[in-house]
């Protein structure tokens, strides 16, 4: 890619400072940026001490070994015991920490004295089913309570998790199973999806049965369906029940190892993304805290995500229960029973802090305004975004629609590997451009560089690198340090880059332009997949939009758009026409697609994420590769079908 690739096309002047009594209120202020400047491994050390640690660390971070990195030296704490414990020590049993919300209507609240009992009963049945220190537990389980009372039982006893999406298919679950060599899973009979019960023991029997190193599995009764049973299997409610509520928890070493996450990697074989305790706990804490502006005696705060995800393990559980929450856990997905279910959720939790993904808010552009515009969402006082960048007019509608044309938005950059939000808004402090999101955080250093990774100045666009280590930061790949180091260390020594092209607008602000594999060669000029998508869904008509390079003998590569339209909008002639004359007023001519193809759905996985490869298949009218991953996989067939109707442009 070349220094001019991802140059700024799309221009945003629009600015949106925080309300004045959000800011006079909110958590972080502007001098924490002057702080962690001057001193930023002091500042990553107060930090730090919002945690309850059974011994004080000695050293605040040991880079001796770079890229490994070690974070508070000497160090003790329990991680389950600052997310749990210690609220109950300092009298806040009572206060709910989640409000269970199961797809079929079925409600539980769980306070903190509650929790405590969960996790110290399950943390005594893990160690009884043989479970040690260093054993790694698979987990395999819906969005329901037990599946976080799991992963604190896991953390309680140092018993590093690697929990798997139950959406996986059996043989993805039996790599990672096979990689992390887990001695136990943990799973439940079954999960309510979309009005149906989708079984998950067959998959686990599946996995298990090709897996030696699993001794036991333990078995959540959750739908009540029939579940073929064997020797190795015990029912949660059989052995956690009658287990004793008390349990001393043991203090670990701030590096000990605290979970594994697989995520995707280029070799086909999952990367088992490390993290430890003491780093990971301080920056999630950290950024939930000041991110999301949280008040734990009065906001009630919902993250959309899976646990399956990064996002539902640093914030559902370990940066929220650190910081006292009062959260809202949805079992099941945003259109059942009814499309509103998000909005009935909100009112009648009374909901104060909402964090979903762009893929979501899309969704619920294309269905509607009426559908939120039912329901009182006043309650709301901060909105987030995760997974992906957010385009501007998603943003705008986001805000205006969800949020009542008042709530700051924090549009928030990291990665499986960071840990922890990296690059974002703090909402008393920033003024918001949407679709940017705008600065790295108080002690995160960050820069977008050149192919000979000099920092770039404003109105350029390269490479997104970080340049200083952090305490969140992944501590290499499961089993295989020379893999960590190839992989993010390689290109740049002296800089982490995972793969990301960014953009620094002319005012500084950062615009994450996605992986640089999703920029596109039109006539030698360098266009990201981003921008395109972003002009084509500021067009009124468009809720959704997906663009992909194809071969093209003329130009290198042509740009194929596949776009949703919003909801009451007509599949009429001359929109295709339209959307290419909307594109070249908003970017340019060059960057008018070849192709637009109108299309009912994307193709996605059951994280949200466009399989851009699959629609590249189709724009090159090559076979298709592995769909397995989809959500839906027949949607390919009704966008490969379309795809020969589409007709370039003249």
């Amino acid at each position: 890619m070349s220094d001019e690739a991802l140059s700024n096309l799309l221009r945003e002047d629009r600015l949106f400072p925080p309300p004045p009594e959000f800011a006079a209120r909110a958590n972080a202020k502007g001098s924490m940026y002057d702080e962690a400047s001057a001193d930023r491994l002091g500042f990553w050390a107060e930090q730090a001490h919002h945690l309850h640690w059974d011994a004080p660390f000695t050293e605040v971070l040991d880079w001796s070994n770079a890229p490994f990195a070690k974070w508070f030296v000497g160090g003790k704490l329990n991680v389950a015991y600052n997310c749990v414990d210690r609220h109950v020590e300092s009298g806040h049993g009572s206060q709910v920490a989640l409000r269970f919300e199961g797809e079929p209507g079925d409600r539980r609240d769980v306070t903190y004295n509650e929790l405590m009992n969960d996790v110290c009963k399950a943390a005594n049945a893990l160690i009884e089913l043989g479970v040690k220190g260093g054993d790694r537990v698979a987990i395999y389980m819906p969005m329901i309570p037990e599946a976080i009372v799991a992963m604190l039982a896991c953390a309680r006893i140092g018993a590093p998790h690697s929990v798997v999406f139950a959406g996986f298919s059996a043989e993805a679950l039996r790599s990672r199973i096979e990689d992390a060599q887990a001695t136990l899973v943990i799973t439940a009979d079954g999960q309510n999806r979309r009005g149906s019960v989708m079984p998950l023991k067959p998959a686990v029997d599946e996995a298990v049965d090709a897996s030696p190193s699993v001794q036991r599995v333990l078995v959540v009764r959750r739908t009540g369906n029939e579940v073929p049973w064997h020797d190795r299997d015990v029912w949660w409610h059989d052995i956690v029940d009658r287990q004793s509520s008390s349990h001393t928890p043991e203090a670990f070493d701030s590096e000990h190892p605290l979970f594994i996450l697989y995520t995707s990697g280029t070799t086909g074989k999952p990367k088992g993304i490390l993290h430890t305790s003491g780093g990971y706990l301080t920056q999630a804490s950290f950024t939930h805290r000041s991110v999301f502006d949280l008040k734990p005696d009065s906001d009630i705060y919902w993250c959309t995500a899976d646990i399956g995800w990064v996002t539902g393990h640093s914030y559902i559980v370990y940066g929220p229960l650190a910081n006292r929450v009062t959260q809202v856990v949805y079992e099941g997905t945003p259109d059942t029973p009814a499309k509103d279910r998000f909005w009935d959720i909100i009112e009648r939790h009374r909901v104060t802090i909402f964090y979903t993904a762009p893929t979501a808010i899309r969704t619920f552009m294309k269905w509607g305004d009426e559908l939120p515009g039912k329901h009182d969402l006043t309650s709301l006082r901060l909105l987030g975004s995760v997974g992906e960048p957010i385009n501007p007019e998603a943003w705008i509608w986001y805000r205006d629609t969800i949020g009542g044309g008042h709530c700051p938005i924090v549009d928030t950059w990291w990665q499986t590997e960071t840990g922890a939000i990296m690059i974002s808004p703090l909402p008393g402090v920033t003024a918001c451009k949407p679709g940017s999101a705008m600065r790295p955080l108080p002690g995160i250093g960050a820069a977008v560089v050149n192919d000979a990774g000099t920092p770039l100045g404003n109105g350029n666009g390269g490479y997104l690198v970080l340049t200083e280590p952090w305490p969140s930061m992944l501590r290499g790949i499961w089993g295989d340090d020379q893999r960590y180091i190839d992989t993010y260390w390689s290109r740049w020594p002296q800089y982490y880059f995972a793969g990301d092209g960014a953009k620094l607008d002319e005012d500084g602000a950062i615009w994450v332009l996605g992986r640089v594999d999703d920029v596109m060669n039109v006539s030698g000029h360098r266009i990201s997949t981003t921008e395109v998508e972003s002009a084509l869904v500021s067009h009124p008509k468009v809720a959704e939009a997906a663009v992909v390079g194809a071969s093209d003998e003329m130009t290198g590569q042509g740009i194929v758009a596949f776009v949703i339209l919003r909801g009451g909008v007509d599949d009429g002639e001359g929109l295709a026409k339209e959307f290419r004359a909307h594109v070249a007023k908003e970017i340019g001519p060059i960057a008018k697609p070849r192709q637009i193809l109108i299309v009912q759905e994307l193709p996605k996985t059951r994280s949200g994420k466009i399989m851009r490869r699959l629609l590249r298949d189709v724009a090159e009218n090559r076979n298709l590769g592995d769909v397995t991953t989809l959500a839906d996989p027949t949607v390919m067939n009704l966008i490969a079908g379309g795809m020969s109707t589409a007709q370039p442009e003249d």
